[in-house]
C-alpha cells in the first residue's frame, strides 16, 4: 500500500489547519459565518454546507481529524485514486451534513408542533428562541409546554456542526471495504484488531450513542448521525465502485 504522504491528502491537511488558526485568530464571528447551522438560524448560508468541514472546534478535534486522514487518507488515495478520493471525502462530508440536519429537523419541527398544539403561535416560538439565543445558558419556560420539549426546540435551532468527522468516518468505512482484514492496532493495546472489526465497532458505537443520547465514551457534543452519515456514504460509493471491479488492485 505505500507509505508517502499523497498530494491530496497533504493539500487536505494544510488547508484544514490553515482554517483551523484562522478561524481561531478570527473567533467567535468565523463560527457564525463558517459552522452548519441548522437551515432555520438566522447565521445559516448555503454555503457553510462545505466550509463546516474546515472548521474545528479544539485543538483536540482537529488533532483526532487530521490523525485519521493521515493514517487512512493516503492509502485509500493510491487504492481508488486522487478523483474518486476526493470525490469520496466531500460526498461523505455533505452526507453527514444531511443526515445531522435531517435529524435536528425531526426534532425540531416536533417541538415545534407542541407549542403550535398548545396554542401559541409564531411569534411567541421565535421569542422563545431569541430569548435563549441572547442569553445563551438560559430558557424561557412557556406555561404547559415540558421543559424538555423546549430544550430540544432551542438545542436543534442554536445547533451548529463543525469538523471533517463525517468525511473522515466515510474514508474510514471505505478503508474498511477495501482492506477488511488487514490487522490494526489501537493505541497503547498491542492486539492486532481486522480492520473491519475496529471501524464496525466504533460505528456501531456512534449508532448507540445517536439513538439513546448516551455515549459510552462520556458526555460530548459529538455530532453523531453526522459520523453515521458519512459512514453510509463511504461504505456504498467504495461497495459500488468495488462490484464494478474497476481496478484490478482492490483487495
Amino acid at each position: 500500500m505505500g507509505g508517502r504522504l499523497t498530494d491530496t491528502v497533504k493539500t487536505l491537511l494544510v488547508a484544514n489547519v490553515l482554517f483551523f488558526f484562522g478561524t481561531a485568530y478570527v473567533g467567535e464571528y468565523a463560527f457564525k459565518v463558517f459552522a452548519l447551522w441548522y437551515p432555520e438560524n438566522e447565521n445559516f448560508e448555503y454555503w457553510q454546507i462545505f466550509t463546516h468541514m474546515f472548521m474545528h472546534g479544539s485543538t483536540t478535534h482537529i488533532f483526532f481529524n487530521m490523525f485519521m486522514l493521515f493514517i487512512f487518507g493516503s492509502v485509500m488515495e493510491q487504492s481508488i485514486g486522487q478523483k474518486r478520493f476526493l470525490f469520496l471525502y466531500i460526498s461523505a462530508g455533505l452526507g453527514a451534513a444531511a443526515l445531522q440536519l435531517f435529524f435536528n429537523y425531526i426534532n425540531f419541527t416536533g417541538a415545534y408542533q407542541a407549542y403550535i398544539e398548545a396554542g401559541y403561535n409564531e411569534e411567541h416560538i421565535k421569542e422563545t428562541l431569541q430569548f435563549t439565543a441572547d442569553m445563551k445558558d438560559r430558557i424561557r419556560i412557556s406555561s404547559g409546554i415540558p421543559k424538555e420539549t423546549t430544550q430540544t426546540l432551542v438545542s436543534s435551532y442554536l445547533s451548529s456542526m463543525v469538523g471533517a468527522s463525517g468525511a473522515i468516518f466515510g474514508l474510514l468505512a471505505g478503508f474498511a471495504m477495501l482492506y477488511p482484514n488487514l490487522p490494526l492496532y489501537l493505541l497503547f493495546i498491542p492486539i492486532p484488531i481486522k480492520a473491519k472489526y475496529l471501524i464496525g465497532a466504533y460505528f456501531l458505537l456512534d449508532v448507540y450513542a445517536a439513538i439513546s443520547g448516551a455515549s459510552i465514551l462520556g458526555e460530548s457534543n459529538i455530532a453523531h448521525w453526522a459520523h453515521i452519515g458519512g459512514a453510509i456514504v463511504g461504505f456504498f460509493m467504495v461497495l459500488y465502485w468495488k462490484k464494478n471491479n474497476e481496478r484490478n488492485q482492490w483487495n
